[in-house]
């Protein structure tokens, strides 16, 4: 058995973050495990910048500015005190990324650059042309392999080991030693990212984005709070959802419905194409609804348009965008409009996190940041720009909070961990040996289509309810599912049976938050409760996982400086 002071479980920007802290703090063993090789983590895809109130483009911005924006986006349902914490710590954590060597762009007097985004009030996103994540995830990269983290590539998470309340440790699977793996551990922080895959193709995140740290947490005994609230980017490509990323509107680019008319006049006349993305999404699907757009069903479309930028602007501050839209919709941005719709992006809700200053759970010893986690400071609607700022700030307060945690432990009982590994192995030949049963493609594409068409952009109780009926089906289904291949070393097909039992728990908990929440905020719009409900409903759904079936809670939001107002942009 192999045992750790803190074990980190993903490597995006959060994780690498936390086991970069973790490790600094002298005398501890500290492991990194990600199911993929590190740099190739979801922060990657991360294009368009990362906020702090650096004052570099406008004097006037400040950190209650910044706080304000992150508090109204969230359509109010965002814990201030964290969000007012969170706000305060980003601009020292973006220097500290500048010292560890991130390369971002620069302004004509040599300082961090940086621009609008939607839903602020000053240009305070620092960005790095258009790959702001890939640069990031490289520079901490770079720095935990300085520092001496031990990296665990290619090994898989699949159970949460707790008992009475404790952990006591992981079970992994080694893909490429073909291995079961018993993981002792004192600490853990759980940052395994989103889960937008429970919409598969119709979603901006990579295929690993398939909420394996949420579900291994519920199943741990620990909440998940605000499941329901799930992002929609407006602006993924028609075809394959991809992202299009927000800078491409921050730096100027409009939308334009089959009128040639920059419709988000009628919806955002302040902001127009820089109204939060919540807004923006419902905007561009009322369009197609009301056949103002492209196309017809689920390949309808609008355009963003980036043609009046210029050549030299595309190429200088937008050439990722340019290079994805010329690869998979054979458009130039130089010279056409670029085919676009909605598409399923982050996760506002995750893993309840207790304490936004160390990150802990409910249970002793799991600590979670990220995506994966919902501290909370995004609420019903993020900002772009936030989620960058999120990884880092909360990545690095839980690799402290676990750090600190495991000093404090003084032994973990390892007989649980056997135990549990010792299931996997019979799990694993079990399912293996199967010869009959559901495959894996059929209930993974069963669970994306219920998801995008009564659990998307606009939702109603009747197609929540029925969506319900049918996620239980698929849960049931998958019980006597097939895997097909018992071979041990690097059994992806193993690995993908996991994964669809991850989405599959979430999704339940999606559907379950969103068909109780009877009212309309943020990313959450019920065309039957279309008014924001304060009364009822300014509080975190929180969903557990039981013997007999989940069970909904709920906690009051935090409230400190801004009461809830209305959100016009």
């Amino acid at each position: 058995m192999e045992n750790y002071d803190v074990l980190v479980i993903g490597s995006g920007g959060a994780g690498m973050r936390a086991a970069l802290e973790a490790v600094r703090q002298e005398g501890l063993s500290v492991a990194l495990m990600t199911k993929m090789f590190p740099t190739r983590s979801a922060t990657g895809c991360a294009q368009g910048g990362i906020n702090g109130a650096l004052k570099n483009m406008d004097p006037a911005d400040s950190l209650e500015k910044h706080s304000f924006d992150t508090v109204k986006g969230s359509d109010y349902l965002g814990d201030q005190d964290a969000i007012e914490y969170f706000v305060s710590q980003m601009p020292d954590a973006i220097r500290e990324l500048d010292y560890f060597g991130v390369p971002f762009s620069r302004d004509s007097e040599g300082r961090i650059a940086q621009r609008n985004f939607g839903g602020a009030s000053s240009p305070r996103t620092c960005f790095s042309a258009d790959v702001t994540g890939h640069v990031i995830l490289h520079t901490l990269y770079e720095q935990c392999l300085k520092h001496g983290v031990k990296m665990l590539t290619e090994w898989y998470l699949l159970q949460i080991v707790v008992k009475d309340g404790q952990l006591n440790g992981v079970v992994a699977y080694d893909m490429k030693g073909g291995r079961i793996v018993p993981l002792a551990a004192k600490a853990i922080v759980v940052a395994t990212g989103g889960a937008g895959r429970i919409y598969w193709l119709r979603t901006t995140n990579p295929f690993t984005s398939t909420g394996d740290g949420m579900a291994a947490c519920l199943d741990a005994g620990i909440a998940l709070k605000d499941p329901e609230f799930v992002q929609f980017h407006p602006t993924g490509l028609a075809g394959t959802g991809i992202l299009m990323s927000e800078a491409s509107r921050g730096e100027g680019g409009y939308l334009l419905n089959n009128q040639g008319e920059r419709f988000m006049a009628r919806y955002a006349p302040e902001k127009m194409e820089l109204a939060t993305r919540d807004l923006v999404s419902q905007a561009i699907e009322t369009e197609i609804k009301e056949g103002r757009g492209f196309g017809q069903g689920l390949s309808a479309y609008v355009q963003l348009d980036l043609r009046h930028l210029g050549r030299e602007k595309i190429l200088e501050r937008l050439p990722q965008i340019r290079e994805l839209a010329i690869t998979f919709e054979q458009v130039d941005p130089i010279e056409q409009p670029i085919p676009i719709r909605p598409s399923c992006h982050y996760t506002m809700g995750g893993i309840d996190v207790l304490d936004y200053r160390t990150c802990t759970t409910a249970v002793t010893g799991v600590y979670a940041a990220g995506e994966a986690a919902c501290v909370s400071i995004h609420g019903a609607n993020r900002l772009g720009g936030n989620s960058l700022a999120d990884i880092i700030a909360f990545g690095k307060f839980a690799g402290k909070g676990a750090a600190d945690c495991a000093r404090q432990r003084q032994v973990v009982e390892v007989a649980s961990v056997d135990k549990a590994a010792k299931e996997w192995e019979d799990k694993f030949f079990l399912v293996t040996s199967r010869k009959t049963g559901a495959t894996i493609t059929g209930i993974r594409d069963r669970l994306a289509e219920i998801m995008w068409n009564n659990v998307g952009v606009f939702r109603t109780e009747a197609e929540m309810a029925a969506a319900i009926t049918i996620v239980d089906q698929l849960i049931e289904e998958y019980q006597t599912v097939q895997v097909l291949d018992s071979n041990k070393v690097y059994n992806t097909i193993f690995v993908n049976y996991i994964e669809l039992g991850s989405m599959l728990s979430v999704a339940k908990a999606v559907v379950l938050g969103a068909l109780h929440r009877q009212e309309s905020r943020g990313s959450h719009c019920r065309a039957d409760f279309p008014e924001r409900d304060d009364e009822g409903f300014l509080k975190h759904t929180l969903i557990t996982k039981q013997t007999a079936g989940y069970n909904i809670s709920y906690r009051p939001v935090v409230v400190t400086r801004y009461q809830p107002a209305e959100r016009k942009y």
